[in-house]
């Protein structure tokens, strides 16, 4: 059955476990992605151990939600929390990107129990969760569960995400949840430099989606979308989560050249003491108007 959910304040502190968890694993791989994955802690962490109707213990449980990531480098992140949350011991993250281990520097479905999607190359995620939801909804008949997904900013300038938004749209898939990274960052710089995306909610609109703006880093917020987003007949969900990427560490944060390069042993130790400081912080935060 279900976990027990995590109260606010436990989230809070969960969150930056997890963001611990993510400088450790990527400063032993010496590579990976750590703008992303720390931005997305407070997102993961809510569906992780509130949001989603998931059992760690029988990761095929029937009955489960499912959360697909498609921006698979933000990967360490949703290892994190499945370690956290039970799915394989924590001391099994320090074999990140490591020869033979399970959980490769993106995720492969088949290589980890509870991964439910394989993501590499970029844009695929939504159609996964889309061709998933249409299953529950028109073949199953399971309007019960849920398909959430992740999908970074950047990652919309593939085409791709673009059929799948028709797709989810023309179906009405409900059960349907994405939320997209909104950081302003990727690999070559702002997004609104490398191919400006705005009208972003206009988009996502414009196919069908409702569409909501949160700040992406207060936990409140992301449940009180989610909840929202559950109330919505006939529609598939986007909420663009406006997140600071590398949260949490300050010489991270907002710098897309964090993107994808980890962290030293001096930087990780740096990076460890801004997040022992900022577990003791009440973040305000709230809805985007």
């Amino acid at each position: 059955m279900a976990r027990e959910k995590l109260s606010i304040p436990q989230l809070k502190i969960k969150a930056n476990d997890v963001r611990r968890d993510v400088v450790h694993m990527l400063e032993l791989a010496k590579s990976g992605h750590p703008g992303g994955a720390l931005g997305l802690a407070d997102i993961v962490t809510a569906l992780y151990f509130n949001i989603m109707n998931i059992d760690p213990q029988n990761p095929e449980w029937p009955e489960r939600d499912i959360f697909m990531l498609s921006n698979g480098h933000t990967v360490p992140v949703q290892y994190a929390a499945m370690a956290e949350a039970g799915y394989f011991p924590v001391e099994e993250l320090s074999t990140l990107r490591k020869l033979g281990s399970r959980l490769q520097g993106h995720p492969e479905r088949v290589k980890l129990p509870g991964l439910e999607n394989t993501s590499g190359p970029l844009g695929s995620g939504i159609g996964q969760a889309a061709g998933y939801a249409y299953a529950l909804q028109y073949l199953d008949k399971q309007r019960h569960r849920w398909v959430y997904a992740i999908a970074g900013d950047g990652e919309l300038d593939e085409g791709n995400i673009w059929e799948s938004a028709m797709f989810a749209g023309k179906y009405k898939l409900r059960q349907l949840i994405l939320f997209i990274d909104r950081n302003n960052i990727q690999i070559d710089g702002p997004t609104e430099d490398v191919m400006p995306l705005e009208d972003l909610r206009g988009k996502w609109e414009s196919f069908g989606w409702h569409v909501q703006e949160i700040d992406g880093n207060n936990i409140e917020g992301i449940i009180g979308a989610v909840n929202l987003a559950k109330a919505i007949e006939n529609r598939p969900c986007c909420i663009i989560a406006h997140t600071i990427p590398g949260r949490g560490v300050g010489f991270m944060e907002y710098d897309y050249k964090w993107h994808g390069v980890a962290p030293s042993s001096d930087q990780a130790a740096t990076a460890l003491a801004d997040l022992a400081h900022s577990e003791l912080q009440q973040d305000a935060g709230g809805y985007y108007e």
